[in-house]
């Protein structure tokens, strides 16, 4: 049986996930990470060792949550991990929903809900009038094969059964990482924005760096007085893990929101579309500032490695 736990974090609150991670992980070994929100439990040795069923189970996660971190979670269970991911999402607060008959859970939903069918596909097999899960289930496997090719599928024809065969990796990599900067009070002024902004890419940028990692995208978001939160996100023209990269998408982001005397109370980035360093590839240009940026770059990490992460800081943030 698997877990799907989606945690009611705010956006500026992701750096908990770490933590209700390692909460999950008291009760099993078998945990995967989805940020920003979501983890994976597999729970069946967890359901025999505790004697309970999974609802009982998510039960105290829930409370374990609220207690330890004042964060409620949504929770869904079924044999594997898309129809516990399918029953989260229409999981309500409090109450686990538990898939004990996948075929008539699956049924009337339409095809896009199932794992893998983006609209391009959707589109071509409601041409045909496979609309739904239990459609695409009663039709002939050969039929299915012809309209998407031959392993795509056998793949749909098995998930519209209810069947999944993607396992639950514990210390998966993650997907994404974020950071957070909390102002003492409501900040109109753009330039202590953006050194907050500065601030974040550089920390993300280190880390990224430090893990051997990349990232294809950025999202920022900014909370208000109100606490209510507005979320943007841009691709980047390549992906890096170059800080000075990072800070430019971010303040381009920032300047997007048109904030102007916006009363702000915290900013948050997240580093999107994780990816080992290795798949990077680099324009190289004419200009040497780009060059002599990058070493002074690896310079710099070197001595934080050395001397703390605070060693070496860009001159607006030293100031």
């Amino acid at each position: 049986m698997i877990l799907c736990v989606r945690f009611r974090l705010e956006p500026t609150d992701e750096a908990l996930l770490p933590r209700l991670v390692d909460l999950l992980g008291e009760f099993t070994p078998v945990v995967e990470a989805a940020p920003p929100c979501e983890a994976l439990a597999d729970v069946r040795g967890a359901l025999r060792y505790f004697g309970q069923g999974p609802a009982e189970l998510a039960s105290v996660i829930r409370v374990r949550a609220l207690a330890l971190y004042g964060v409620d979670c949504v929770i869904g269970a079924g044999p594997n991990p898309m129809l516990a991911r399918l029953a989260a999402r229409e999981a309500r607060p409090g109450v686990t929903l538990v898939v004990e008959d996948p075929a008539a859970f699956l049924r009337d939903r339409p095809v896009v809900a199932l794992d893998g069918v983006g609209r391009a596909t959707a589109r071509t097999l409601c041409g045909y009038g496979l609309d739904s899960a239990g459609r695409v289930a009663d039709a002939p496997l050969a039929v299915l094969q012809r309209l998407v090719g031959a392993k795509a599928g056998r793949e749909l024809w098995e998930k519209a059964r209810g069947i999944d065969r993607t396992p639950v990796v514990p210390n998966a990599a993650s997907r994404s990482i974020a950071a957070e900067r909390a102002f003492p009070h409501d900040e109109t002024d753009r330039t202590e924005q953006r050194r907050a902004l500065l601030s974040l890419a550089t920390e993300l940028g280190a880390r990224l760096r430090t893990e051997s990692q990349i990232c294809r995208g950025l999202a920022v978001t900014v909370r208000y007085a109100d606490r209510s939160t507005t979320t943007r996100s841009r691709t980047l023209p390549e992906p890096t893990a170059h800080s000075a990269a990072l800070t430019a998408l971010a303040y381009t982001i920032h300047d997007s929101f048109g904030l102007q005397r916006a009363r702000v109370r915290g900013i948050a980035l997240r580093a999107e579309g994780l990816a080992p360093a290795e798949h990077a590839t680099h324009q190289l240009t004419f200009d040497p500032t780009d060059e002599k940026t990058r070493r002074i770059e690896a310079v710099a990490d070197r001595a934080r490695a050395k001397y703390g992460p605070r060693a070496i800081l860009p001159g607006s943030l030293a100031a």
